[in-house]
């Protein structure tokens, strides 16, 4: 049970809020690499902890990340003109570089001795993973930018699915490391079969259990924490155990149990207290694994154009019920609403924007549920009295030597030894990760 005022703490970000200051000390993925890739291209609104920016690739292929509004008269700077290595405003012709330089006032007399009288607010970008990261923090205490689990070298194949959802940041993450749903909630996308892991197979991830009640067993850690759910399988169930691990990398990411085709990672960022970013990711460093961009986003039914719109925004709602097909749920179908992403949501979104914990009744499934929220209210407490975010403190864990696990073991394993940390490339390769 959490009072109305943990409640605020966990779930709110914006102004002063402890949660949002501390995610303010992280690297944090305003978009994809993709929505910015042309040189000169169109800049790209982005929304982080309740503040707007923009995005946008210069003539020389530098990377910008600035508040939207010209400090000029507040026009957004979304509708600027990209070129000559800066983005211009259109009201009046001011024009600012990556850095936030003031390069021309043309509205101005004399405006060349003014150039350096101010500059507009700007942001340190990095460009990995198939993201664009920006630290919105004090740069005088930055650390490092460091790669995601999912770039462990320079030529990891990676794949995104990315959806606006309009609902508070925790809840969503609480539905990524909540790894008894799945038995339910994804149970015609993960069906029951007998074979020896998570296999993905004709647009379906076949799963060795049809245990729907694992019992849960969770190790604290310096960066979030890690839990095993642990299930009867099909076969061999007096001696083997199913076991899926999953990894809270705080604040915002989860690594979840893979398949044998590809890792999965998930990102929920807060664009602001009541709309999150849900990003999901699947890659692999090894030739041959991983998932097309295009096959991806057609599993996840989750493709711009047809179930997104160019903003990412999802054409299943609360207000149309996500489409729900009773007929087909009739005729097998769980929940009869198409994609894993899109189940999901329809959960998260129905809790409301910020969903009142107060009178919820847990269960032993929700142990990771639990220590997320005990956890993050800690870090937020500890960042309002004045200490350093989670995650951003000495000894630190490179997020690329970290791992999820799934498969079927004996009994006698120590589910702590599986998907141990293994250092991944040579310290040159996982710098070059970075560029």
């Amino acid at each position: 049970m959490m009072t109305a005022e943990e409640n605020d703490i966990l779930c709110r970000v914006e102004g002063d809020a402890p949660m949002g200051k501390l995610m303010r000390q992280h690297w944090l993925p305003a978009c994809l690499s993709d929505e910015v890739a042309e040189r000169d291209g169109a800049p790209v609104r982005t929304r982080l902890l309740g503040e707007d920016l923009v995005v946008f690739r210069d003539t020389d292929g530098n990377l910008g990340a600035m508040q939207e509004k010209c400090p000029h008269r507040g026009a957004s700077l979304a509708f600027g003109r990209n070129e000559e290595c800066g983005l211009r405003c259109l009201y009046h012709g001011w024009k600012f570089d990556v850095e936030g330089n003031v390069l021309d006032m043309a509205s101005e007399p004399n405006s060349e001795r003014k150039l350096g009288a101010f500059k507009h607010a700007a942001y340190p970008v990095e460009e990995c993973g198939g993201f664009i990261w920006v630290y919105l923090g004090d740069v005088k205490t930055m650390r490092p930018f460091e790669p995601p689990a999912w770039a462990p070298t320079p030529d990891t194949k990676i794949s995104v699915v990315k959806i606006k959802t309009p609902c508070n940041w925790a809840q969503v993450l609480e539905g990524s490391i909540d790894s008894a749903h799945s038995s339910s909630l994804h149970s015609t996308n993960m069906p029951s079969a007998e074979v020896d892991g998570s296999t993905a197979k004709d647009g379906v991830w076949l799963r060795p259990s049809t245990d729907k009640s694992p019992r849960l067993e969770i190790e604290m850690t310096d960066y979030g924490f890690r839990y095993a759910a642990l299930r009867k399988p099909i076969k061999n169930p007096e001696i083997d155990v199913y076991v899926r691990t999953t990894l809270f990398i705080a604040p915002f990411t989860v690594l979840i149990p893979p398949n044998d085709q590809y890792k999965l990672a998930q990102m929920l960022f807060p664009i602001d207290d009541v709309t999150t970013m849900f990003y999901w990711v699947a890659w692999h460093e090894e030739e041959g694994k991983g998932i097309d961009q295009d096959a991806w986003r057609k599993f996840c039914a989750a493709e711009v154009g047809i179930e997104l719109d160019e903003n990412f925004e999802k054409s299943l709602t609360l207000e149309n019920m996500f489409k729900q097909d009773r007929a087909a749920m009739k005729a097998g179908d769980f929940t009869g609403i198409t994609g894993i992403p899109a189940q999901d949501m329809a959960m998260w979104e129905s809790m409301g924007p910020i969903t009142d914990r107060h009178d919820e009744r847990l269960g032993a499934s929700d142990l990771s549920i639990v220590k997320f929220r005990v956890q993050m209210l800690e870090a937020a407490n500890a960042v309002a009295a004045g200490k350093p975010a989670i995650g951003t403190t000495e000894p630190h864990i490179p997020h690329v030597t970290l791992s999820s696990f799934e498969g079927v073991m004996p009994k006698t394993t120590n589910w702590r030894t599986l998907g141990e940390l293994e250092e991944t490339g040579s310290e040159d390769e996982q710098a070059a990760a970075v560029a």
